[in-house]
């Protein structure tokens, strides 16, 4: 693997590294993530996207998106890193090289509103269908005034701190044991 990560240094800058045993992840900038997937496949031998995920890092305004790759004649997962803009939230598509990656990609668009183009079907919902609000993923997304303004309030329904309620209902008549001392006390 030290081969193919010294490989990469001579055709890009790579602007970190990390690996452990089977597991390598790199950052890279974003102008050279669509070149790099392709060497990777056609050159290197990973043939396979396992997935591709994004991070909300709101407070940087960025998103991270990880591809994680996979070589099985070395047994080697590759996970490449690239930050884009959280305000132009856009990425070059992949699909061509990966043929399911549209699934990833239209994922992606519509939990974090990362925009894919030319993505087959990028702009259909996937599982959040009739959704007008923020993409729920982002991390500016309230989920408790979501849910507040969308469901009513069953009557009865109160919240209560777990470690006294787990006191109150479960462990009420526990007593707890004497204190054995020791004799170097």
């Amino acid at each position: 693997m030290k081969k193919i990560i010294n490989r990469i240094k001579e055709k890009i800058e790579i602007v970190s590294l990390k690996q452990r045993d089977d597991l390598y992840f790199i950052n890279v900038k974003e102008e050279h993530i669509i070149f790099l997937l392709s060497y990777l496949k056609e050159q290197e031998g990973f043939t396979h996207l396992a997935f591709l995920q994004a991070v909300d890092y709101d407070k940087y305004n960025m998103f991270q998106l990880t591809y994680m790759l996979y070589n099985y004649d070395i047994k080697v997962n590759f996970g490449i890193k690239v930050i884009i803009d959280r305000e132009k939230s856009e990425m070059t598509s992949i699909h061509k090289l990966w043929a399911h990656a549209w699934q990833y990609q239209r994922e992606l668009h519509e939990l974090f509103g990362i925009n894919f183009p030319g993505s087959p079907r990028v702009d259909e919902s996937f599982v959040l269908e009739g959704w007008e609000e923020i993409p729920p993923m982002r991390r500016d997304f309230d989920t408790k005034e979501y849910s507040e303004k969308t469901f009513y309030q069953r009557p009865g329904r109160s919240t209560n701190d777990p470690k006294e309620y787990m006191k109150e209902k479960l462990y009420k008549n526990f007593v707890e044991p004497p204190k054995i001392r020791r004799e170097d006390d």
